[in-house]
């Protein structure tokens, strides 16, 4: 054995004592595996199942499953450029190019000097503040050519990444309104006090006084969800943070980890008080990796404080603590059962369900799982009371919401609202001017014209995990659609045959339109493909995948038929060029070799 190859195993080993070999950390341990060498070999794949007690095809799906797990050498500068719509329509494509150039690479390569590597990657979570591109997990918003030129030059010249100027690394929150959540003054500790002095049910009663519905999107109540963790049978629950926030145009859950991380973590203590959880659990999507020091030191100052750890601000009994896991880049984990199989160390893939996780979920335990800005709004509910709480916003959409607004605005950024505000009022306020359309709730969301702008973000009408890009008069919303299906392609997990094959007929039908090569029957195809899939589709993903194409068709659908062939149909497949090799091994050229029509 080489010193180099002791050294390596000294550092597996050291890995693996750290996460206890816990085959159910394998996520985490991967990650930490891959900073030894920037990949992840085939002998150390077996070394990690050989350590941890698992058959190595356990290993290998989970490693197989994310994006941000490499089987092949990549470049000591991982770069990896966001390419959601709105990075597109501020020009990442040029900068991509640029860099390349720069480098003398294409996509995917590794440079001819081992120093950098290429890609894109699904939306970053920086869309006010784009083009973005990650270097080694660390963000750099707001790319520009002159910004580009900076950043190879440091490369080229072997600055380390931690010495590069700090000023190329500032993310802005950009908050543009801000109301109940954002707007107060929080002091750490008195939420929790507050509700410690009601004690575990009235909290609970005014969790569901308040008729606080869940902020990712499918707006379960939040009451509701606890009540039946808690009454769930068993002595161990999970409290479980969701801030896999990968929906393109959705950052709004960035900006709370980033400027209001104590709200997000007391509001996790609290979910432990009315349920008897004792641990929570924060899963971070893979973009945010450098959130993680700083939500770290959160953490302990915390603990610090005694608002974390044995005996909660004093109370015998009262023990809750919290862990952060990264996630390694999957859209898929944003879902709640997904996202439980990626804690345990697996891939990413939706469970069946029955049964729910408020009574089988993380290790098969009762597990509340609440998004980013729900944790955040429970902590309004402890200091101002249930009833109060109820009376802002609508009927069924409690409270405020905050929305991510992005695309063609003069202040692009975070907008808090209370329910019910209308989108031609957002707007407004966002500096939008001749607005052609505006996708809510992401790729999965709705695409409202301008007859749709009087309506309102709420439950009851325009329901929302946040996400709100905006298009202006001269955008092509074929081209918006078609970046959404290729989206869902890449993001399908392939558990089921309507999404994995779906997705993928999607993009191509799409794409051969884009050339010029689509016809009626495409588009006949791309409306029965959107109903094959949401009737057949295992989750959320697959169900919603073809939403957009059909609000584009049905409310833009000149953007598609101007690019449309005039035959009936075309194939796809060029069966004659296919032949080509064959003609030129039997030296034929005749037209017999062909495959035309000779009547």
């Amino acid at each position: 054995m080489t010193k180099a190859d002791k050294t390596r195993k000294t550092d597996l080993d050291a890995i693996l004592a750290a996460h206890g070999r816990d085959g159910s950390r394998l996520v985490q341990i991967l990650r930490d595996v891959q900073d030894i060498e920037g990949w992840i070999p085939p002998a150390t794949v077996a070394a990690v199942a050989t350590g941890l007690g698992l058959e190595i095809g356990a290993v290998e799906s989970t490693l197989e499953f994310y994006s941000f797990f490499y089987r092949t050498p990549r470049g000591r500068h991982v770069i990896l450029f966001s390419d959601n719509i709105t990075d597109r329509m501020a020009g990442n494509q040029a900068i991509f190019d640029h860099m390349a150039r720069r480098f003398g690479v294409a996509r995917g390569e590794v440079s001819a000097d081992g120093r950098v590597s290429l890609d894109f990657t699904s939306c970053t979570g920086m869309c006010d503040q784009g083009p973005a591109i990650l270097v080694n997990g660390m963000a750099i918003p707001a790319m520009t050519l002159r910004k580009a030129d900076r950043i190879c030059d440091l490369i080229r010249s072997d600055v380390p990444l931690a010495e590069w100027p700090q000023d190329l690394f500032v993310v802005e929150h950009n908050i543009r309104r801000a109301d109940m959540l954002l707007g107060s003054d929080f002091v750490p500790g008195s939420a929790l006090k507050a509700a410690i002095a009601l004690g575990r049910d009235a909290w609970l009663a005014e969790v569901k006084r308040s008729n606080l519905r869940g902020r990712g999107g499918a707006g379960f109540t939040t009451g509701v969800k606890w009540e039946a963790a808690k009454k769930a049978p068993g002595d161990e629950r999970f409290i479980v943070c969701n801030a896999d926030e990968g929906e393109p145009g959705t950052f709004k859950d960035r900006v709370l980890m980033q400027f209001y991380p104590e709200r997000v973590f007391e509001g996790m203590v609290l979910a432990g008080w009315a349920t008897g959880a004792r641990l929570g659990l924060v899963y971070l999507r893979g973009e945010y990796l450098y959130l993680r020091a700083p939500l770290e030191e959160k953490l302990a100052e915390m603990r610090a404080g005694r608002l974390l750890g044995t005996s909660v601000c004093g109370v015998a009994g009262f023990d809750f603590d919290i862990e952060i896991h990264m996630g390694a880049g999957a859209y898929i984990c944003g879902e709640e059962t997904a996202l439980i199989e990626s804690l345990e160390g697996k891939a990413g893939r939706p469970r069946i369900r029955p049964p729910f996780p408020v009574t089988c979920g993380y290790k098969n335990k009762p597990t509340v799982v609440n998004n980013v800005e729900t944790l955040c709004k429970v902590t309004e509910i402890a200091l101002q009371g249930g009833a109060a709480y109820e009376g802002y916003g609508t009927k069924q959409s409690t409270g405020t919401k905050i929305l991510s607004v992005s695309g063609d605005v003069e202040r692009p950024g975070i907008y808090e609202y209370p329910f019910g505000v209308r989108v031609n009022q957002v707007l407004e306020d966002a500096g939008a001017r001749n607005t052609r359309a505006v996708q809510i709730s992401g790729a999965a969301g709705t695409c409202l014209g301008p007859r749709e702008f009087g309506r309102r973000i709420a439950f009851e009408d325009v329901p929302t995990a946040g996400s709100f890009m905006v298009f202006g008069e001269r955008r092509d919303m074929f081209e918006v659609a078609r970046n959404f299906a290729h989206f869902f392609e890449h993001e399908s997990c392939g558990f089921c045959t309507p999404c994995r094959v779906g997705t993928t007929i999607q993009a191509k039908l799409m794409d051969k339109i884009a050339s010029g090569h689509g016809t009626q029957y495409e588009m006949s195809e791309l409306t029965h493909l959107r109903e094959v899939m949401k009737a057949g589709a295992h989750c959320g993903l697959g169900q919603t995948a073809g939403s957009a194409i059909a609000d584009t068709i049905g409310k833009f659908r000149e953007d598609y038929e101007k690019r449309l062939a005039r035959k009936d149909f075309e194939p796809s497949f060029d069966l004659d060029a296919a032949l080509a090799r064959a003609r030129a091994v039997t030296g034929r050229e005749d037209a017999d070799s062909h495959m035309l029509d000779h009547a």
